[in-house]
């Protein structure tokens, strides 16, 4: 009989039974470690919070009030309940982190989202040996792979310059956290030029400096007032393309950075002019690539297209599946919190 595994997946989220602690509750819980600062994983309501140090201020500015938080260095361990927990980089974003719990000679990994391409904005990955490693499936399909980023980076300068020529502005969408830092760190060697910032991204972009990642100058697009936008590279989340606030730059050309862009025309089936493929998650070699070198008897996969990566790790030997119907991971937490 295969011993009770360290983690299993709740209605509250994934939870470690002997170390009574959640990892990226989707509810209020008394301990959640977290792994990075994206919506979908860093949540208001929790009584304590355990991150890695760097992710420390992209907390403090998206989580209302004053909650405990415990700030971990990389590879640094805290015993909590009967496991002994470290974080270590995911690559993902500033402060992204996988976590590693270690109870009774075992080891488990639960990776959060991850990449395995450089970077300038975050630590790159660390790859960790474990006995079973949870993995992200975000671009779990064979479709996904990542040109270099040099080389699309190269793509939007080329964009931005025509652009100017044409008299129009260039309103480049992607994420507020994460995406928009990540390229504005890999455009600083290439212009001195301001870039115009949606207001949502300005906080989070200061945080980023703050930290030491070089990025050109930005200002905020103010809307109250009567700017003249044409040749300038303006950032700003996806919604903002649904509101009266793109109106206000004026005649622009759009494009939008996210892996999605793989498949020839999903930037025009989702309205914008061109896609350029940057993304802050592993590709289809990458992920194939991680799960094996983790050298774990088993994987167990989560988000995206578990089913079709689970059957490519199992040709090559690996016990793999999706984390929600691996054995034992639909019972209830030990203690409800």
């Amino acid at each position: 009989m295969s011993p009770d595994p360290l983690v299993v997946h709740t209605e509250r989220g994934l939870y470690c039974p002997p170390g009574d602690f959640y990892i990226d509750p989707k509810r209020p819980v008394q301990t959640a470690v977290i792994t990075h600062g994206h919506g979908d994983h860093l949540r208001a309501g929790s009584v304590r919070y355990i991150l890695a140090r760097p992710g420390v201020a992209i907390a403090e500015a998206r989580l209302p009030g004053r909650p405990e938080i415990l700030a971990l260095d990389y590879g640094a361990r805290v015993g909590l309940g009967a496991t002994s927990v470290s974080l270590h980089p995911a690559g993902h974003i500033l402060g992204s982190a996988q976590v590693r719990i270690a109870h009774e000679g075992r080891v488990w990994v639960v990776s959060g989202d991850y990449k395995r391409q450089a970077d300038p904005t975050c630590a790159a990955f660390e790859p960790l040996a474990c006995d079973v490693f949870v993995s992200e499936a975000t671009f779990g399909l064979p479709v996904y792979r990542w040109p270099p980023t040099g080389a699309v980076i190269e793509e939007i300068l080329a964009w931005w310059r025509a652009n100017r020529e044409r008299g129009v502005a260039s309103v480049l969408y992607c994420y507020a956290l994460g995406k928009a830092q990540r390229v504005l760190a890999e455009l600083a060697p290439h212009t001195a030029e301001p870039i115009h910032l949606h207001g949502s991204m300005t906080e989070l972009v200061e945080v980023y400096r703050a930290a030491g990642i070089a990025m050109p100058a930005t200002l905020p697009v103010v809307t109250e007032r009567k700017t003249d936008f044409r040749g300038a590279l303006v950032l700003a989340p996806p919604s903002a393309a649904e509101r009266s606030w793109i109106r206000r730059v004026g005649e622009h050309s759009s494009g939008f950075c996210s892996g999605w862009m793989t498949v020839r025309g999903e930037g025009r089936r989702r309205g914008y002019d061109l896609g350029f493929v940057i993304s802050d998650h592993a590709d289809w070699p990458a992920l194939v690539g991680t799960c094996l070198e983790s050298r774990a008897k088993r994987v167990l996969l989560t988000h995206g297209e578990p089913e079709v990566l689970a059957r490519h790790l199992i040709d090559h030997g690996l016990d793999a599946q999706p984390l929600e119907r691996a054995a034992g991971t639909a019972r209830s937490a030990a203690r409800p919190q």
